[in-house]
């Protein structure tokens, strides 16, 4: 006696894996690298910033300013210093201070970003808490009673 396909179906259980989904993250991530992909091979590009209406300050003499010029060499307070040598130098500065944990950067406009990320990451670790980035007046208008 044979047993019926349709009484046979009903007491197994179907083992079969639905795909469908899989293929709708895959087909989105797919996407998601061929939009990514050219932006990453593109590079990026940083500029420091450069503003109007400026108000001019004079510098203190208990302020410290790191420099960058445009061959990627430090200058800290103006006096040209090693990579090495950096770190150690702000960490003397900084751990004398109490409060006042302020640095102010410079940098030429065409240094690399890496060498802008390497100076932020050697103030951090030396115990900088304010980072301030000094522009220069570029174009516009003069403030009030300001001369040129």
């Amino acid at each position: 006696m044979a047993i019926s396909t349709a009484e046979a179906s009903k007491g197994r259980v179907n083992a079969d894996i639905n795909v469908t989904p899989m293929i709708d993250v895959m087909l989105v991530l797919l996407i998601i690298f061929m939009i990514v992909t050219p932006l990453i091979s593109a590079g990026f590009h940083a500029t420091m910033p450069q503003g109007n209406h400026l108000d001019k300050d004079a510098e203190k003499d208990n302020e410290i300013i790191l420099g960058i010029d445009d061959q990627g060499n430090y200058f800290l307070n103006g006096q040209s210093i090693a990579l090495q040598q950096l770190e150690p130098q702000l960490v003397a500065i900084y751990a004398a201070r109490s409060e006042d944990k302020v640095m102010y950067f410079k940098a030429d406009v065409n240094v690399k970003y890496a060498k802008i990320q390497e100076a932020v990451e050697v103030a951090r670790r030396s115990g900088v808490r304010v980072l301030a980035a000094v522009t220069e007046q570029k174009g516009g208008m003069l403030a009030a009673g300001e001369e040129n």
